[in-house]
């Protein structure tokens, strides 16, 4: 499969898809066809923050779900652990997102996990220097080392660490504490705070001092990247019954053929 799902930042990382589907069931069966998916993953990923005792803010509603999915367009635009900040400010830059977007936003990883394989390079092959990453701290590398083993068996491994090694499960900013300390998990973190005379350090100090000052950031941004796609028309979208497939009828009526006719009775 070739959708946004399946492409290679979010392949082994998004989950509960199962909550989503619960959640457009009951919501099918009260009243059909009237919220979409889109507008299902904002409100649960607003909750879900909320949950672990983060902050909530206000989620626009009224979007309707694509026709298609960009796989290719999720491979190029999604930053990846391993880019320079410079890297990752100018695809958050694309969609009108700017250096403190960029570091509030990261701040997400406050929760979560990621895989010995996202890492191993930092922790033995920096670089291609064949030297840890020398922004990290020393006993925080010894300690992914220990767990995540050799970079032979590391590369390959599906070894879950946490993103944040303080406060896994809660929502705080103990996250940018951790990258002061020189304990951030993916490089894409720590660059956060270890770019020489980057803008992005002056936001952490703020966060890692005021979670007040995160919060509201984080909220704020949330809001905005939520905003990036307009709400959609009915020319273009539609509101699916199913969040896995693009309802059926779309196909008949647009690609007007026996084969599909077949598929989708």
């Amino acid at each position: 499969m070739t959708g946004e799902k399946n492409a290679a930042p979010n392949k082994n990382s998004l989950r509960g898809f199962e909550v989503v589907d619960a959640i457009k069931a009951e919501l099918e069966a009260a009243c059909p066809s009237q919220v979409s998916c889109a507008d299902i993953l904002a409100i649960a990923a607003r909750d879900a923050v909320v949950q672990v005792n983060g902050p909530s803010w206000n989620v626009r509603l009224g979007r309707r779900d694509s026709l298609s999915a960009n796989g290719s367009l999720a491979n190029t635009a999604l930053p990846s652990p391993t880019e320079s900040l410079a890297a990752i400010i100018a695809k958050f830059g694309a969609l009108g997102l700017s250096e403190l977007d960029v570091a509030s936003l990261s701040g997400g990883h406050t929760i979560g996990r990621a895989r010995c394989s996202l890492i191993a390079s930092r922790l033995y092959n920096f670089s291609g220097s064949g030297q840890a990453d020398p922004t990290m701290d020393t006993s925080y590398l010894q300690l992914l080392q220990s767990f995540c083993g050799p970079s032979s068996t590391a590369s390959s491994s599906s070894a879950l660490v946490n993103l944040d090694v303080t406060t896994a499960d809660t929502f705080d900013n103990k996250y940018y504490k951790n990258l002061r300390a020189s304990k951030g998990l993916l490089a894409s973190d720590q660059v956060l705070s270890s770019t020489p005379g980057a803008t992005t350090i002056a936001y952490v100090n703020t966060f890692a001092a005021n979670q007040k000052a995160f919060f509201s950031a984080f909220a704020a941004s949330m809001i905005k990247m939520g905003n990036i796609s307009p709400l959609t028309s009915q020319d273009n979208s539609q509101i699916r019954t199913n969040c896995h497939f693009v309802n059926a009828y779309w196909f008949v009526i647009h690609h007007n053929t026996s084969a599909l006719r077949n598929h989708y009775k």
